[in-house]
């Protein structure tokens, strides 16, 4: 049988133990967003979106983009290949590393096509529809479902995290998703 060893700890007790000032950890400042881009849920995704939009030959705007994220923001790719299910965590950073090259050399417009937005007290999240196309009237490259995980610091939205799959023929995105676009709620 094992023992638990209990330990009761007394806050004062224990910052009277702490040598030093108290330390906390430093979490790197985003680059000043404009209001416009963060002052509602709907237009902190809307910026997301076109921050990685654009044709061919033309630069992502890489500052903006990095605006909209906290510090420490996530992203989950996920894709299902040789019947696996596969998660991709990746920072802003990394996925701008890694793919606005691609869209920059070939052209990517990213639209929202239905948003369900879900909100209690400061955080929110969004269910976002999206299609990729190279041009944008062109044909669809793919059709994602976006969540974004927002919160609201007292003055302005953040993006926290981001989680998205595409849409397949054997799990297609329902139909009553497209062409839905819910306000934010009070």
């Amino acid at each position: 049988m094992k023992q638990r060893l209990k330990l009761k700890v007394i806050p004062s007790l224990l910052f009277a133990l702490t040598p030093g000032p108290l330390v906390t950890a430093q979490v790197p400042q985003a680059p000043q967003a404009g209001p416009a881009d963060v002052a509602t849920v709907v237009s902190l995704v809307r910026a997301s979106y076109e921050t990685m939009s654009g044709p061919a030959g033309q630069a992502r705007q890489w500052r903006r983009d990095g605006t909209l994220y906290m510090p420490a923001a996530t992203f989950v790719a996920v894709q299902t290949r040789d019947g696996r299910v596969q998660a991709t965590v990746l920072t802003p950073e990394e996925y701008r590393r890694t793919n606005f090259p691609g869209f920059e050399q070939e052209g990517i417009y990213e639209t929202e096509v239905g948003r369900h937005v879900e909100r209690f007290g400061n955080v929110a999240q969004v269910r976002s529809v999206a299609v990729a196309r190279r041009t944008p009237e062109g044909p669809a490259l793919g059709r994602y479902v976006n969540y974004f995980q927002l919160y609201w610091d007292g003055a302005r939205w953040w993006i926290a995290g981001m989680v998205w799959d595409e849409e397949t023929p054997s799990r297609p995105i329902p139909a009553a998703w497209i062409g839905r676009f819910d306000d934010e709620p009070n």
